[in-house]
């Protein structure tokens, strides 16, 4: 009779599934990218960040990869997808148990027959099963549930490879914009020790009668300036270093220097097919997955329409004596198949194959506005990244320019043959021209790391392995 049963529930087991199979959906992509690079090679696979040949950001990446917390969080997200599937799954496997009982009994002897007196009072009963219990799954609702529950935990993994991504570049902007920052802070005190070196001597000038009044407060406006962006600068270096801290999984405090942002090292264009965005970007990969789950839940709520199969059965022993509960005669055993399905819910099935169906077009939507959004952000970061490097010359030659401006404005000053507003005009236009600079390069540094960010790749991988290995 077992084999039988065994027997029927393989053949059972190989039923049908109701509800639509995933397929990718059609997707208009474009050939290229409008701005890529004609030179740009296939880097999205290596250590980019490394492109910058500064150590000090090297350790800083690993040591946020192994610390992060958001990387901590998303690792422990996946392990409690990886649970849910495993509960899911289960009822696709007989579930087995096991059950006992000891029981001491004595029923009333009020109105008792004389057969009664044969039975003893009180009496014992002692009883032990194995049992098991199988729900067939003839129409694949639990199949179409596991399908769903396994796109949920595979979405979960590309939700932390998308921290991962977020976490790298986040770390690479926040230590650009710190280096610039310094750099910012460099040029500031350079010019405010130079124009406080220019009020010293003009007051000693005035103080011989040799400027006026009107020089001596041409050159403190000067200072003043100079002074005023300083503490600004100061505030935004302690902020970018609080939130970097932050990323490095540590309490606020000051972080290590390396190369300045003039001696960074500016990193190849990758290169890559608008195609292979939808398997290197881990959002989309994600959007990718949440668009399956929902494709099989439409399955798992069209099968409850059908009845629910399920098999038991149990094998144990049951006696008044404990010494007796082992031998042969007090074996017992039984078992069942049943089926029940829905006549009239109301609704109540409908409903969910209707709520399944409107989030299978929710999630497709979902999948494609993904898919626009990551080609907005690569062209994006293409055009940007190109145009701040036109912008980066045209500054540089700028401050060449007033450098020079400056140095023949003090010449003819000294000369006697300009006046001093002369010198300020040209160092008032210097002073905010190399912070424009250093500011410039800044975001031309974070627009190649916004292209790496953008395009995804293998690098995400790579970095994802150093997520186990602890900071030494």
């Amino acid at each position: 009779m077992w084999r039988f049963i065994l027997l029927v529930s393989v053949v059972l087991a190989a039923g049908c599934m109701f509800g639509p199979d995933y397929r990718r959906p059609n997707l208009d992509i474009p050939q290229s990218f409008r701005y890529e690079e004609k030179d740009a090679r296939d880097t999205t696979n290596t250590d980019w960040w490394k492109a910058l040949q500064d150590p000090v950001l090297d350790s800083l990446i690993d040591e946020a990869l192994a610390n992060n917390l958001t990387v901590k969080i998303a690792a422990a997200n996946i392990e409690q997808a990886e649970g849910i599937l495993e509960q899911i799954r289960a009822p696709l496997f007989p579930q087995v148990n096991y059950s006992g009982s000891a029981l001491r009994e004595r029923v009333s002897e009020l109105g008792a027959t004389p057969l009664s007196s044969l039975v003893p009072n009180p009496q014992n009963s002692f009883q032990l099963f194995a049992g098991a219990t199988w729900e067939v799954d003839l129409w694949g609702r639990i199949r179409r549930l596991s399908e769903a529950a396994r796109a949920d935990l595979l979405a979960t993994r590309e939700a932390r490879q998308g921290v991962i991504l977020s976490l790298v570049a986040s770390v690479a902007n926040s230590y650009i914009q710190l280096r610039g920052l310094d750099a910012q802070l460099e040029i500031a005190k350079r010019t405010l020790a130079a124009y406080g070196e220019s009020v010293r001597l003009f007051e000693l000038q005035f103080n011989h009668g040799q400027v006026s009044q009107m020089t001596v407060e041409q050159a403190r406006s000067q200072y003043q300036t100079a002074a005023t962006a300083i503490p600004q600068i100061e505030s935004q270096i302690a902020q970018t270093e609080n939130a970097l801290s932050i990323l490095l999984g540590r309490n606020p405090s000051s972080i290590a220097r390396g190369e300045s942002i003039l001696h960074l090292t500016l990193p190849t264009v990758p290169t890559g097919l608008p195609s292979q965005l939808l398997e290197r970007r881990p959002d989309l990969a994600q959007a990718e997955q949440n668009l399956i789950a929902a494709n099989a839940q439409i399955g798992a709520a069209k099968a409850l329409y059908f009845p629910s199969i399920s098999l038991t059965g149990a094998l144990g022993t049951q006696s008044s004596e404990l010494s007796n509960l082992f031998k042969g005669p007090a074996r017992t055993w039984n078992y069942t198949g049943s089926f029940i399905g829905p006549i009239f819910t109301a609704g109540a099935i409908s409903g969910q194959v209707k709520q399944a169906e409107a989030g299978q077009q929710a999630a497709l939507l979902g999948y494609k506005n993904a898919i626009l959004n990551a080609f907005s952000d690569v062209e994006n970061t293409l055009v940007i990244r190109q145009k701040l490097s036109e912008q980066l010359q045209a500054q540089q030659e700028l401050v060449t320019s007033l450098k020079e401006y400056s140095r023949l404005a003090w010449m003819q000053y000294k000369g006697g043959y300009t006046p001093y507003l002369t010198v300020l005009d040209a160092e008032s236009q210097l002073f905010p021209a190399e912070l424009n600079y250093a500011q410039t390069r800044t975001s031309l540094l974070t627009a190649y790391v916004n292209i790496y960010k953008a395009l995804g790749g293998g690098w995400v991988d790579r970095a994802e392995m150093r997520t186990e290995v602890p900071t030494p």
